[in-house]
């Protein structure tokens, strides 16, 4: 599902550039449910910045779901995500004129064909999933935080993407409804979808099958590879 390799992301900054990815080479497989973990700095938000496209490598390849995205332009990129990728961003980015069921059926507005009812069926169903189906005709500003993750976890859904990219999704959450988070993303990887999370909570990343340890930009244990400083530096 994702292949790095090389992948290396630069920040110019001060006397010398600054690593926030060194020489990452890693492989995920589909279906797997899999955590980054690391201190903060570690270069993890960035990471799946560069899987999602938001943000390009320096240098190395990036291949998700079969496709060198760094071959395509922005609103090619941007076409591909809707059909490939739902992503959880840690500060929500919902729509504080919409209301939260309104804020789920946004992504089905610009990808698949789906009918009005069509739309507003599947979007409560996913608010259901996350425990927000009495909440549906909240706006944003009257839930909470707790509330708001939920309805961008239900968003992420929304287009039934193969792959997810979770960056702190239970952040805001407390223990019984990151709990309740967690087995919904059990059930997704099984149904067939991959999830990529970043998560601090020492507790849930002892529960995932497999976990990435990121420092200073680099995963831990992985045997370095020679580093390209001739090539050009996006």
């Amino acid at each position: 599902m994702i292949s790095l390799v090389n992948v290396t992301k630069i920040f110019p900054g001060g006397e010398q550039p600054y690593y926030a990815l060194d020489n990452v080479t890693i492989e995920i497989a589909k279906q797997e449910f899999i955590g980054i973990i690391g201190k903060s700095g570690s270069g993890k938000s960035t990471l799946l910045n560069i899987m999602s496209g938001i943000d390009c490598p320096s240098f190395g390849s990036v291949i998700v779901n079969g496709t060198d995205i760094s071959l395509l332009s922005q609103a090619e990129l941007t076409k591909w995500r809707l059909n490939n990728i739902g992503i959880i961003f840690q500060s929500f980015h919902l729509i504080p004129t919409l209301t939260l069921l309104e804020n789920v059926i946004l992504p089905m507005e610009f990808a698949y064909p789906f009918k009005r009812k069509q739309k507003k069926r599947r979007a409560m169903e996913l608010l259901d999933s996350v425990g927000l189906a009495d909440k549906w005709n909240l706006f944003p500003d009257f839930a909470s935080g707790g509330e708001k993750q939920r309805t961008a976890i239900a968003r992420a859904l929304a287009n039934d993407p193969p792959l997810i990219l979770a960056d702190e999704p239970t952040g805001n959450l407390d223990s019984e409804n990151a709990f309740h988070i967690y087995l919904l993303f059990e059930r997704l990887a099984r149904s067939g979808k991959t999830i990529v999370m970043v998560t601090h909570d020492p507790d849930l990343a002892k529960s995932l099958p497999r976990t990435l340890q990121l420092k200073d930009g680099e995963i831990m244990g992985s045997k370095p590879v020679p580093r390209h400083e001739e090539m050009e530096i996006k």
